[in-house]
């Protein structure tokens, strides 16, 4: 959460405001092409207009779009510091979408223990370059500054780290790239945004797309010879355009009941809300649990549209079998991306498995009857989607 900025007192009139402010944290006055202006502008009025926010969300949410905006800026000039670092194209990168809040953030860790991997680390999310060497990430100020940032995120909402824990070293999803377009999921999800919503619908992310593979090659042009491991949940909803910047990807599709997945998500949502949003929270529980029902009730047949013509590049796995078999569940994706499994990597995995790193803050808990929505209410929008994969009543 970055709260360093004072917000302005109209957001609708402060996008120079926030160029500048983005500027100065860069180091560089270049955004790259301008599409994402549109959505800035939609984005701005609905803070306006949409949210009740506290002060303090006042505050966040406004460090949010700074920050957006100074990652586009230092990805852009770190491009153009790095002349030839797209000369190579990303070949067949491993991708995990699936519904949010069915395994990806496990699957993508315990995979990410392979060093032949290479992968987003929360930190380059924020300031995309060429990957330094390890053993100098403690003493940049960046990764330091983005540390300090996760630590006061999740002192501000404990709850959060037992629902996704984030550090600054460790992988993360590509989200972070994405929203640097303004046309994103990400920015409907962190405060109640409904103008900015109805339009984001309508709307194609094709140019996030463009600019995110563009800072794959950036941040991994000193290691092209590792293979990409990237996660993402919104890819589901955009495999269409993941092909396009990624032909020849492996993409791993997670399932899990949708009536236990995205009421999971919408608690973790909510964990924040109190926090930016003076708005009535049961209402807006139960406004965001049909949202979100609906938003990825579409994501899922648009994938299955798409699979039709990648059926060979999609491999499926039912988060249930993830808990019960995860190192069965690796051998079968390792077989379906074509890579060898060593003693020494099966070790580091079973031991991470051992471990369970994902609970050891605790269990997220929650209770759908929060919602005001009923499980078969939400499989039924679901459709066929939860009888092909066996979904229903899910344990986990």
């Amino acid at each position: 959460m970055n709260e360093r900025f004072a917000p302005p007192p109209r957001f609708r009139d402060a996008a120079d405001q926030a160029h500048d402010l983005a500027i100065a944290q860069a180091g560089s006055d270049d955004f790259g092409e301008v599409s994402y202006r549109e959505g800035l502008r939609v984005l701005l009025l609905s803070m306006d207009r949409d949210p009740r926010f506290t002060e303090r969300g006042r505050r966040i949410a406004w460090g949010s779009i700074v920050a957006a905006l100074a990652a586009r800026a230092h990805a852009i000039g770190s491009m153009k510091d790095n002349p030839g670092f797209d000369a190579r194209a990303v070949l067949r990168p491993i991708v995990i979408t699936g519904i949010p809040r069915t395994g990806t953030t496990a699957l993508h860790k315990l995979m990410a223990v392979d060093p032949q991997f290479q992968g987003f680390e929360t930190w380059l999310n924020a300031a995309p370059q060429p990957r330094p060497p390890r053993d100098s990430w403690e003493s940049h100020p960046l990764f330091r500054d983005v540390a300090a940032q996760l630590a006061s995120r999740y002192a501000a909402v404990p709850d959060v780290v037992t629902a996704h824990a984030m550090a600054a070293a460790e992988v993360d999803e590509c989200l972070f790239i994405l929203r640097q377009g303004f046309v994103s999921n990400f920015w409907n999800s962190g405060w109640y945004a409904a103008g900015y919503d109805a339009w984001w619908q309508a709307q194609s992310e094709r140019a996030a797309y463009d600019h995110y593979a563009r800072v794959v090659q950036l941040v991994g042009c000193r290691e092209t010879n590792k293979r990409w491991l990237l996660k993402n949940p919104g890819h589901i909803a955009n495999l269409d355009l993941l092909f396009a910047v990624f032909p020849d990807a492996s993409v791993i599709i997670t399932h899990r009941d949708p009536a236990r997945a995205v009421p999971s998500l919408c608690s973790l949502l909510m964990k924040s809300h109190p926090l930016m949003d003076e708005g009535p929270a049961d209402l807006r529980a139960q406004m965001m649990l049909v949202r979100e029902t609906e938003k990825w009730a579409t994501a899922v047949q648009k994938a299955q549209m798409v699979e039709q013509t990648h059926e060979q590049q999609i491999l499926h796995v039912v988060q249930s079998d993830l808990h019960r078999a995860p190192m069965a569940v690796i051998e079968r994706i390792y077989r379906f991306a074509g890579l060898d499994l060593g003693d020494d990597v099966r070790a580091a995995m079973a031991s991470r498995i051992a471990d369970d790193p994902e609970r050891q803050h605790g269990a997220h808990r929650y209770d759908i009857a929060d919602f005001g929505m009923s499980e078969a209410a939400i499989r039924a929008r679901f459709g066929a989607y939860v009888d092909r994969f066996d979904l229903a009543g899910g344990r986990r």
